[in-house]
């Protein structure tokens, strides 16, 4: 992996993990309303999710396989 790929990816998951903090506040900025839109929460929580798959995805792309 050369070094201008690997600043992009590390763009990338610096980006997914704001987006990832900020829907963990509007989440539960919602949930703390009276009446919140369940399926406005829904969609956000499976963002939230993908969000994490994703992050979790490029990490593990970023960490070097160590052969035992």
């Amino acid at each position: 992996m050369d070094e201008i790929n690997q600043i992009e990816i590390e763009k990338r998951l610096l980006s997914l993990r704001e987006e990832h903090r900020d829907l963990d506040v509007a989440i539960e900025q919602m949930v703390q309303a009276p009446h919140h839109d369940q399926l406005r929460l829904g969609r956000m929580k499976k963002r939230k999710l993908a969000l994490k798959d994703e992050i979790l995805y490029i990490e593990s792309q970023l960490v070097p396989d160590i052969i035992a």
